[in-house]
């Protein structure tokens, strides 16, 4: 039995992960900001334990991985995706977008990773986007973020070539979940448009015309984590329906 921790493992990415990585056999703790979709999934089967935690808050998420004891498995779902023109994009925005979904993965990484090392054997999964392969205009806060995401990616892959841990990014296109659906519903709000026409427009981009599944996502994150995908390190896997 493998060990595993997920952040962002409430709902909707994460915990489609963790249920995948529950149902084979790895004992999965998941983390988070709220406690009570946390304490469900624990309660579901979809993870054996959980910290209710906010990876931005450096010290108190390296912290709770270290008390979560030694990882083999480390999914960073946790992320946000606020939006607006770049003239309206502060610095507070670049920043607070960063710390969630780049320095999170960081952190999360220098908490696990001499374990990892030490044992000759890790698997280090990041949730990047398309976002971190592609520009889209009036996000350009989260595509840097999710750029970084997918730099770390490729960098630290060769650090640790030859420990027996590997460095991947999964890249989902648009996914059918909370934050998706929250995202178009404050568009909607701010522009008087309507959210489920807003929502199509999010997945135009697909060839495949439609939001991509959670599970879809998770069972990508399922084989980075097995030993067959040993030789696949560094890498950015889009999972878009074939949008470039």
């Amino acid at each position: 039995m493998r060990r595993a921790i997920v952040t962002g493992g409430g709902r909707g990415i994460g915990r489609a992960v963790a249920v995948a990585l529950s149902k084979a056999g790895h004992e999965v703790t998941v983390m988070g900001r709220t406690e009570a979709p946390l304490s469900e999934a624990v309660a579901s089967g979809a993870a054996k334990a959980f910290c209710a935690v906010d990876v931005s808050e450096a010290e108190a998420f390296s912290g709770a991985l270290l008390d979560a004891g030694p990882a083999d498995v480390l999914v960073s779902c946790a992320g946000i995706a606020d939006s607006a023109p770049f003239l309206k994009s502060d610095l507070s925005l670049f920043r607070r977008l960063m710390a969630v979904n780049f320095e999170s993965i960081v952190v999360g990484a220098r908490a696990v990773l001499p374990g990892m090392i030490e044992r000759g054997f890790g698997r280090i999964i990041s949730v990047a986007s398309i976002a971190g392969l592609k520009g889209y205009p009036y996000v350009s806060a989260y595509v840097a973020s999710k750029h970084a995401v997918v730099g770390l990616t490729r960098s630290l892959s060769l650090e640790v070539a030859k420990t027996g841990v590997t460095v991947n990014a999964v890249c989902p296109g648009y996914v059918d979940t909370d934050l998706v659906g929250d995202n178009a519903a404050r568009i909607a709000a701010r522009t008087g448009r309507d959210a489920a026409e807003i929502k199509k427009e999010f997945f135009k981009g697909n060839p495949q015309a439609r939001l991509i599944r959670p599970d879809e996502v998770a069972d990508a994150v399922l084989w980075l984590a097995g030993d067959l995908a040993a030789s696949v390190n560094g890498q950015a896997i889009a999972i878009s329906g074939g949008e470039a």
